[in-house]
């Protein structure tokens, strides 16, 4: 059954402080691969793991002292070569919360600006022995250029349009909580579908465990052969959100050619934005989501974003525990173990 927010908001055990202790005595379950570059490859099982660590987790951010020693010792870097804030910030406190030492590298304090590859620059911090490496990059495949080249666990976090996993995964964990099973439910995803990372990782995570996903956009903001990933596919939003649980706004992707799709914000809005009215073609209950950053009066209008159907800020706090949850699952359990041992 699912829950209400406040039930969701108010959930806490009494495990002790600096304790981790994970459902069903969960030790040494860990991914399949020392890697989590996309959605695609994962299968439902290990979907599912992530997500049942991750809900545990969210415990621990309640503590009044938030931390545990899991991953004392180990070590996290993240680069990130594109600008962020949420992504960037939760990969920071969810390292810490750990007890993991970290770095953060930005294009503009590293090596890159002066000419140097982005291999190279991988290899010299591998040389610095972290276990973990998160990456934000512009390039598809970059992420799992760097998995290629370090035994360092490599964690995408964004690559140009291709995939952002963390955030389907985050989404899919906010989905759970709000509606209890995933399986079945109509999950309308609408704005620049063919420049987003997230909408193709929210596509395969979703429809991995039994969603009807439907995508809306405009002709320009379609990829012609979306339908190939077993989606609905709509260039108008209003049929899209009829009867639907789950409504995912997203942001038009000006860095990435979007900006050439549409005639003005204006125009966007009045065409395809989230108002109350096309709301209201929803089901009752349906919950409004974004990944952000959000673009007030383009794609959602602010009494949308703010209502009392949005679960946005619930998504943030989701995505400090996925975080988590992946980088105790590659750097604090067998994965880890395996790829030293082979080293």
């Amino acid at each position: 059954m699912a829950e209400t927010r406040e039930a969701v908001a108010g959930r806490m055990n009494d495990e002790p402080a600096g304790e981790l202790v994970l459902p069903n005595g969960q030790t040494t379950e860990s991914l399949k691969h020392k890697d989590l570059l996309g959605i695609e490859h994962l299968d439902v099982e290990e979907i599912r793991l992530i997500l049942e660590t991750a809900q545990h987790l969210k415990e621990i951010s309640r503590r009044a002292i938030k931390k545990v020693p899991t991953l004392r010792g180990k070590s996290v870097i993240n680069l990130f070569f594109e600008p962020s804030t949420r992504t960037r910030t939760s990969f920071e406190i969810a390292a810490k919360r750990l007890s993991a030492d970290t770095q953060s590298i930005s294009a503009s304090t590293s090596a890159v600006v002066k000419g140097e590859t982005l291999i190279d620059t991988a290899r010299n911090i591998e040389a610095m022995f972290p276990d973990l490496l998160v990456i934000r990059h512009a390039c598809p495949g970059a992420a799992k250029i760097l998995a290629d080249t370090c035994s360092a666990g490599v964690i995408n976090a964004g690559d140009g349009a291709h995939e952002h996993p963390t955030q389907a995964l985050l989404d899919a964990l906010t989905i759970r909580d709000f509606k209890g099973e995933i399986e079945g439910l109509r999950v309308v995803i609408f704005g620049d579908i063919a420049h987003s990372r997230v909408a193709r990782s929210n596509i395969h995570c979703l429809r991995k465990l039994g969603a009807d996903v439907v995508v809306a956009a405009p002709p320009t903001f379609l990829p012609y052969d979306v339908e190939a990933l077993g989606v609905e596919a709509h260039h108008r939003l209003e049929p899209a959100l009829e009867g639907a649980d789950v409504v995912m706004a997203l942001r038009i992707q000006l860095e990435r050619g979007g900006k050439l799709s549409f005639p003005s914000s204006r125009e966007y809005f009045n065409l395809f934005g989230l108002s109350r009215e096309r709301l209201a073609l929803a089901k009752e209950d349906a919950i409004v989501m974004h990944p952000g950053p959000m673009n007030r009066g383009v794609e959602i209008a602010s009494d949308v974003a703010d209502g009392p159907s949005s679960v946005i800020l619930e998504q943030v706090s989701n995505g400090l525990a996925v975080r988590m949850a992946v980088l105790y699952l590659l750097a604090g359990s067998g994965a880890a173990k395996n790829v030293e041992a082979a080293a």
